[in-house]
């Protein structure tokens, strides 16, 4: 138990959800529609791979604010140029842009977020903006009571206005707030922040070899190998 925590954040791609292998799905489905192939788990990672790049341009001023789905379809474009891929006309491409709304939870998060709802509230910290977000959250079966966006407080993850205005949008004080991911950077971020933090390693999240993230963690409050455990921790 970690006292004082009233309320538990998460973070949502590679978290809760499975985004690579859920992008390579839509995508080879379209592709297929399209008479295109590729290797698509290439595609998706190459998609995620520009993510922070362009988050960047907007928190170090090179654009305005742009929402997240509205970066994902000026990356769309760019990947699909570097890797030539090329026939999907530009409502393809919108309707590829949604991908990130039909992504598979993780087999343990729905049963580890129903534990959790026992003892604290649950929301959403995600760089998504808030119509992506309930569309995922629907999608996967995520019983979360809250969201809170990026797109609130126009500074993406992991500028510290991200975290400190999640606490106060829950009515709560920083250290009164955990965030959960299976990102280091994104837990450090938040600890400087003043919230508590909790590690859960996501091992396929980039693939079998990807780089993920990995456990042990000793900087956060606490660390798990899934939701399961985390609420066991948690006492839920």
């Amino acid at each position: 138990m970690i006292p004082g925590v009233e309320a538990l954040t998460f973070d949502v791609f590679g978290t809760l959800v499975d985004w690579r292998t859920g992008v390579a799905a839509e995508a080879r489905r379209l592709g297929e529609i399209r008479g295109i192939q590729t290797d698509w788990e290439r595609f998706a990672d190459a998609w995620r791979g520009l993510y922070v790049p362009y988050m960047a341009r907007v928190r170090h001023g090179e654009l305005p604010w742009t929402n997240f789905d509205r970066l994902h379809r000026a990356s769309l474009d760019e990947v699909m140029s570097e890797l030539g891929i090329s026939g999907f006309d530009a409502a393809d491409r919108e309707e590829l842009t949604r991908a990130w709304e039909r992504l598979p939870a993780w087999p343990d998060a729905a049963e580890g977020l129903r534990r959790l709802r026992r003892r604290f509230v649950l929301s959403t910290l995600s760089n998504g903006n808030r119509s992506q977000q309930a569309a995922l959250i629907r999608f996967a079966g995520l019983p979360l009571e809250r969201m809170v966006s990026a797109e609130d407080f126009q500074h993406y993850k992991p500028d510290p206005e991200v975290y400190q205005g999640a606490a106060t949008a829950l009515g709560l004080e920083p250290h009164q707030v955990m965030m959960v991911a299976a990102h280091k950077s994104d837990l450090r971020a938040a600890q400087a922040a003043g919230l508590r933090t909790a590690f859960v390693e996501r091992p396929l999240e980039k693939g079998m070899d990807g780089g993920a993230d990995r456990l042990p963690d000793p900087d956060s409050d606490l660390e798990a190998e899934g939701f399961i455990e985390l609420a066991a921790r948690l006492a839920c």
